[in-house]
């Protein structure tokens, strides 16, 4: 088997949709998120926030964006827009394989900050990428996974047409119930194309996994 085609697939102690999700989604939605923004991420956003100010092109976040690749991919099919590419991790950011578009930045943050940031400051976004995020496929760490979280709510807020990708459809029927408590209908499908978005995509696919994926506009 080839570099590309060793990707395990994911493991899980949980049987169908967490046993946690309507309850905990609905707190969520109920509830204000005031955990404090942490300085970097804080410093960030508002220097993105300065360079912005009076730009008139639509926003896209690509979140979870890893090494970039996706970031690269995006700005190149939405040139009329800003694309934005956000990670936790500095060490994956610095990976990142192609040079950016003028149209795309990469920002290394906290997305349960930024998200609230941009929600705060009024942001309305066009599309919303969530490709492959860390599944946390223990049942007991449900709300690790974003539809879980207590950050959910600011993904809603935040609009646009959202897009979630994963290998696990556990993940992906999960975050179409919390939408669907939220009162947004969507469904799953099965997805793969020509080709991959992300070296994650990419190394799936060559192990033969399925991908999949709910658009919905927000």
């Amino acid at each position: 088997m080839n570099e590309l085609g060793n990707s395990r697939k994911v493991i899980s102690n949980q049987v169908g949709l967490n046993e946690q999700l309507e309850t905990v989604v609905r707190k969520h939605l109920s509830t204000d998120f005031k955990k404090p923004y942490q300085e970097h991420t804080l410093a960030a956003f508002n220097t993105l926030a300065k360079q912005l100010a009076g730009d008139s092109r639509p926003i896209i976040f690509d979140s979870c964006c890893g090494v970039g690749e996706s970031t690269v991919k995006i700005a190149q099919l939405h040139p009329e827009a800003v694309v934005i590419g956000l990670d936790k991790s500095a060490h994956r950011l610095a990976k990142t394989p192609i040079s950016l578009p003028d149209n795309a930045v990469l920002l290394q943050v906290d997305l349960n900050d930024f998200w609230r940031l941009a929600v705060e400051a009024g942001w309305q976004l066009s599309h919303h990428y969530l490709l492959y995020p860390n599944p946390w496929p223990k049942a007991k760490h449900f709300q690790r996974r974003w539809h879980g979280s207590s950050v959910f709510p600011y993904i809603l807020k935040l609009g646009g047409k959202l897009e979630v990708r994963s290998n696990w459809q556990t993940y992906v029927d999960e975050f179409a119930a919390s939408l669907a408590i939220a009162g947004f209908d969507t469904k799953v499908e099965q997805y793969q194309s020509d080709e991959a978005i992300t070296p994650f995509e990419r190394k799936y696919w060559a192990s033969g996994q399925d991908s999949w994926r709910l658009q919905l506009n927000l």
